[in-house]
């Protein structure tokens, strides 16, 4: 017997809001057994990242290989992977040990608008790991680097999930957070009907939380799918668990003052004392 195991392979948040730290306070906040793969470690706080320092793919690797042969994994969530090399090394070696539930976030597109991933690493991304994906959670900007397309509405997000899910993956989760002129988050669920074969689509809507502390909301959300899934929900039932745990993170640290930018999500909300 032992408790529902899962890996994140991301980069280090030193500001505790992103990251592996908010992954890993995901998967303890849901009652999962939490490791960690280090890809990079960031000099970051509230406001900006000042300096990124990239672990080489060798030395992912023997992480990878370190957790997979003595622990085991049920499920795997995916962040920030910057360069090629260290893609396709993440994905050959993901392909060896076969976890059941791979979860990608992929960051591509900083808050400025900045692209964060030049085409050939966007290119490993779509030729190498999304096609091994459970579900892939691209926000609006990222949902258009993807599929080659324009973002901006319901529609164009059905019809970006999916292209994207042409690629290969079990299912796309498009983010609607970035959309304007709602009071709610719609979020588009595309996924292949395995009993039809067919292309479903599902949308769930929350209360929009307006707030300042929302660094790290991709990366919790990620994580809690990963960890629901390893559970043992079905995918749009971890969705649906993983969207309500984030947007009640959300709304617990509405009015936190951590920092002087963007600052966390409270991960541990059941937990805490009620103030």
């Amino acid at each position: 017997m032992h408790p529902p195991r899962t890996l994140t392979i991301a980069g280090s948040d030193s500001g505790g809001g992103a990251g592996i730290q908010a992954d890993l306070k995901t998967f303890s906040a849901l009652g999962c057994y939490g490791m960690s793969v280090l890809t990079a470690l960031t000099a970051q706080n509230t406001r900006q990242v000042t300096a990124i320092h990239d672990l080489p793919p060798d030395f992912i690797r023997e992480q990878l290989d370190a957790v997979f042969t003595d622990i085991g994994v049920d499920a795997v969530k995916i962040g920030m992977l910057s360069r090629s090399d260290v893609i396709r090394e993440i994905a050959s070696t993901l392909a060896k040990y076969r976890p059941d539930h791979i979860v990608i976030d992929p960051v591509m597109v900083a808050k400025s608008g900045d692209r964060l991933l030049q085409d050939e690493a966007v290119a490993a991304l779509k030729e190498s790991l999304v096609p091994m994906a459970t579900l892939i959670t691209p926000n609006l900007p990222e949902a258009g680097v993807l599929s080659g397309s324009t973002v901006s509405t319901r529609k164009e997000m059905e019809y970006a999930g999916e292209r994207i899910l042409g690629m290969g993956p079990d299912a796309v989760l498009v983010k609607g957070g970035h959309l304007e002129g709602t009071d709610v988050s719609p979020d588009c669920l595309v996924y292949h009907d395995k009993s039809t074969g067919s292309v479903q689509i599902r949308w769930y809507e929350l209360p929009r939380v307006n707030t300042h502390n929302n660094h790290g909301t991709g990366c919790t959300l990620s994580s809690a799918i990963a960890a629901q899934l390893a559970k043992g929900e079905s995918l749009d039932e971890a969705v649906g668990s993983a969207l309500s745990y984030l947007n009640r993170a959300l709304r617990k640290a509405a009015d936190w003052k951590i920092g002087k930018g963007h600052g966390p999500v409270h991960h541990f909300h059941r937990w805490w004392p009620e103030e």
